[in-house]
């Protein structure tokens, strides 16, 4: 197996976290300050998933607490959008709400300065997100498993 990367896509950050290669555990990597240009933007997340040799990405998508979109969510999925078009793997939205209040909570728990927290908030938020995603792909072969046993 390869690694899945997870983004967090903020309008001046975006968090990167990934799994190990057996796809078990999810971990920050890195924070990158956005540019005034998309172009260039994109081009550092595909430097980043290209490193990391992702076979996946998992981008967060900003929904309300009801589970709609507002502005930062269309923001997010054009964003997806053009990264998609510029990889060989498929990129995939995920619910992110609550990741970036669940790692700041994480960061707490592990007393990390304010400062600290407010330069890896978002590969913690990633982190969270990829967590999230696991879950479910675990629960899914689970329930595929017991439904084939039947």
């Amino acid at each position: 197996m390869a690694r899945i990367v997870a983004l967090d896509v903020g309008d001046a950050t975006i968090g990167i976290a990934a799994t190990d290669e057996l796809q078990l555990v999810a971990f920050p990597v890195c924070t990158l300050r956005r540019s005034r240009s998309l172009s260039a933007d994109l081009k550092m997340v595909e430097n980043a998933v290209r490193e990391l040799e992702a076979d996946k990405v998992v981008v967060g998508l900003p929904l309300d607490q009801e589970g709609k979109e507002g502005k930062q969510a269309a923001k997010v999925k054009d964003f997806s959008s053009r990264l998609a078009g510029r990889l060989n793997v498929p990129v995939e939205l995920w619910d992110e709400r609550f990741s970036s209040a669940d790692a700041e909570e994480r960061l707490l728990d592990l007393d990390v300065s304010r400062k600290k927290r407010k330069e890896r908030i978002h590969a913690a938020a990633a982190a969270v997100i990829l967590e999230s995603y696991l879950k479910e792909l675990e629960i899914r072969r689970v329930r595929g498993k017991i439904s084939s046993s039947d």
